[in-house]
């Protein structure tokens, strides 16, 4: 199977939404029926890459292999697109700006997906992975490069040691910036994937909007929005069947399409400047762009 994993880190907040409320907000985010965690369905990453793929390649050869990659009422495009699913989530703390948490359920998905994928020597350099690593996990414990507590939002962490370089440098590929990448070694950092629940559901950016009266300047209507913050990671496959001779053609779309552009918008909100990523591809012959 031919594939190339995207590396989405967020520029802007993204939102994605559910089309249901819940408690106080108007507007969540789509999560997951069974962990609950924030994900993009692939049918909008889908979208998002046949719109930017549409409007580069324009004329007519270029819309043929739009068509052939992302289908059209008459066949199935050859892209297979999956869901963007979360890998770091950026959480306010009293060391530094943020960190970037995660959990060994998260860890452990995303090296699954890379073995599904075929990239798992790619990302990790290896085709085994060290089990034991998250054994110093407990509740209110946290791997990561400190050697005080960590306080995040409101709750106090003690460290149980160091986060592992092997998912140091796993990680860092997906992320487009190398000023960006320098910073990981001291902002990731890991807890238990329940503590990491509790962030996941109420340590998302929530912002009021409202629509004004335009002679009289009083609101009409107040919401609250939900949003992945700026700075979240997330990653997304990019599949071919193995049938299809054009497979590598698709792929090739694909990294032609940010080659010189490496940005995606996907969600909600686009015109109050949400939705955007900085995209990262891995798995192309010719390496990283």
């Amino acid at each position: 199977m031919s594939a190339i994993l995207l590396g989405l880190l967020a520029e802007t907040p993204v939102h994605t939404g559910s089309g249901r409320a819940l408690g106080l907000v108007d507007l969540p985010v789509a999560r997951e029926a069974a962990t609950d965690y924030p994900f993009i369905p692939g049918s909008g990453v889908k979208g998002s890459l046949r719109d930017k793929s549409e409007a580069k390649f324009n004329d007519d050869e270029g819309q043929k292999r739009v068509r052939a990659a992302f289908g059209d009422q008459e066949n199935a495009g050859g892209l297979l697109v999956t869901d963007a699913r979360l890998l770091l989530l950026p959480v306010r703390s009293l060391s530094g700006i943020y960190k970037w948490l995660t959990c060994p359920f998260l860890l452990e998905r995303f090296w699954r997906d890379c073995q599904r994928a075929g990239l798992a020597a790619t990302v990790f350099e290896s085709n085994s992975l060290d089990s034991e690593w998250s054994q110093q996990l407990a509740p209110g414990k946290i791997l990561a490069q400190d050697t005080e507590p960590v306080y995040l939002e409101e709750r106090r962490f003690e460290v149980a040691g160091p986060v592992q370089e092997t998912w140091m440098k796993a990680i860092s590929k997906l992320i487009h910036y190398e000023q960006t990448r320098k910073r990981l070694h001291r902002q990731l950092a890991v807890v238990t994937d329940e503590d990491f629940g509790w962030f996941a559901r109420f340590a998302l950016q929530i912002q009021a909007r409202n629509v004004l009266d335009n002679n009289k300047k009083t609101s009409q209507n107040l919401w609250y929005e939900e949003a992945l913050p700026a700075d979240t990671l997330m990653y997304t496959l990019l599949l071919t069947r193995e049938r299809d001779q054009k497979r590598e053609e698709h792929l090739r779309l694909i990294q032609d399409l940010f080659d010189q552009d490496p940005y995606l918008q996907c969600g909600g909100n686009e015109t109050v400047g949400h939705g955007w990523f900085a995209v990262q591809l891995i798995g192309m012959p010719e390496g990283h762009l």
